[in-house]
């Protein structure tokens, strides 16, 4: 009885389910030629966020002009950064429940070798034209303390001396001949 007298009062008082806030939202969509506003989660937000920032920097093979004269570098010039090392780990601190077990890495520190620094003969690339391949690969590792921490139901903590080993390659192309690229 209660529910039908409320559905009676709200339909007589005016308001409707497409009004107020949505319908403002709608509307201001269609004037801005965009969606409604649509929430989040910032866990998605992250890993979107994430994405994009792996392919702006680490998942484009770059083409380089040729750089002539007997001073020209032919060995490689850019070590991986820390970010794309720590990136190329295995991500085993993702996942945690909070309280019941969370893992992070303290005292951070890495090394970078080079392994191998090779230059192709020149050759024919699509889309790319006459090239050298130039293989530029880094032995990195990285040396932390993982800790492991739970508070429920038995509190806990223990760290561990652990290391890792990530292999990263900085192949490119250069252009063997022909006018400077775009």
């Amino acid at each position: 009885m209660c529910v039908l007298l409320a559905g009676l009062a709200v339909s007589n008082s005016g308001c409707t389910l497409y009004g107020g806030f949505i319908n403002t939202a709608f509307v201001l969509a269609r004037f801005w030629e965009t969606t409604p506003i649509i929430p989040v989660n910032p866990y998605w937000s992250q890993k979107i966020e994430d994405k994009y920032w792996d392919e702006e920097r680490y998942d484009k093979v770059p083409v380089l002009d040729p750089v002539e004269g007997e001073n020209a570098p032919i060995f490689c010039l850019d070590p991986p950064s820390p970010d794309e090392v720590m990136r190329a780990l295995p991500d085993n601190t993702a996942g945690g429940v909070w309280f019941l077990s969370e893992t992070c890495r303290n005292n951070v520190r890495m090394t970078v070798e080079p392994i191998v620094d090779r230059l192709d003969d020149c050759r024919f690339y699509p889309m790319v034209g006459p090239a050298r391949l130039h293989h530029c690969h880094y032995k990195c590792t990285v040396y932390y303390d993982e800790t492991i921490r739970s508070t429920w139901p038995i509190p806990f903590t223990h760290t561990d001396a652990t290391e890792e080993v990530v292999y990263i390659d900085h192949d490119h192309l250069i252009r063997c001949a022909g006018p400077a690229s775009e």
